[in-house]
């Protein structure tokens, strides 16, 4: 059964799932930009059969807190090591798609000593486009998160699968249109600033790297540029967008679980 609760971390209030055993080893479920911690809800049921997981909706996203924007991945990345501080876990592995694996990154970088094993899905240490960004926040600032759901979430899925499971895509506008927009534009502000390359070559937590190979917002060069720079980083490239634990859930889920279940590094 889920537990759901509100934690404190500093200035913001996090809006936490948790679903598995809590003697389990912890494992940190980081949703994506735009989304909450439903997202994840694919793989919940396969996970918490072996670890304690543990879903947060970032800042300024679903049942946490609007903070004032613009946001930094400084902050995001302290938000989760709050997060544990509360929970009283010292050390927990963390899987995020887009925004949540830039958190991850940031963990790997800035608190090696919290972080067990990262999984970073669909993903990117630096994204760029600041035009766009900007754009983009001035846009759902000004006229609120319909104005650019349809453009935003086309981009997370193929037209295939857009088109097999309307119903679903629908329910993810719908998840979309329901966010803050200032929330929304605060983290996006994040995500445009952020860039993490020269850093993540000091990860040293074993890391898994997700990428669709449809994905139209962190294509896979983006993730060869990681797959280059941290040492010993493992990659797996599912047939899928930018969601592709949504897309192709089954996929990712065995493979976040043979990730997982390692009991000795990833490069030994």
């Amino acid at each position: 059964m889920t537990m759901e609760r509100l934690i404190e971390v500093g200035d913001a209030t996090l809006r936490v799932a948790i679903d598995g055993d809590e003697r389990a080893p912890a494992l940190v479920l980081s949703n994506s930009l735009g989304t909450t911690l439903d997202m994840w809800a694919p793989q919940v049921p396969a996970l918490a059969r072996e670890f304690r997981v543990i879903r947060y909706d970032a800042r300024g996203h679903g049942g946490s807190s609007v903070t004032p924007g613009p946001y930094v991945i400084d902050q995001l990345g302290r938000d989760v090591i709050a997060l544990l501080d509360a929970l009283h876990i010292e050390r927990a592995s963390v899987a995020g798609v887009s925004m949540g694996g830039m958190t991850g990154m940031w963990l790997g970088i800035h608190a090696p000593q919290r972080l067990e094993r990262l999984a970073i899905v669909c993903s990117s240490a630096h994204i760029g486009g600041e035009d766009g960004w900007n754009a983009r926040i001035r846009t759902v600032q000004a006229d609120g998160m319909s104005a650019v759901a349809d453009a935003v979430v086309s981009r997370w899925f193929t037209p295939a699968f857009a088109q097999q499971a309307p119903a679903l895509v629908e329910r993810m506008k719908a998840m979309f249109r329901s966010l803050s927009p200032q929330g929304y534009a605060g983290a996006c502000a994040a995500v445009r600033d952020m860039n993490q390359l020269d850093e993540i070559a000091s990860i040293t937590a074993p890391t898994l790297i997700v990428t669709g190979s449809e994905d139209l917002a962190t294509p896979p060069t983006m993730s060869s540029a990681m797959l280059e720079r941290i040492p010993g980083a493992q990659q797996i490239v599912v047939p899928g967008a930018h969601l592709s634990n949504i897309e192709c859930a089954p996929a990712v889920t065995e493979a976040l679980l043979r990730f997982l279940r390692v009991s000795v590094p990833a490069n030994a």
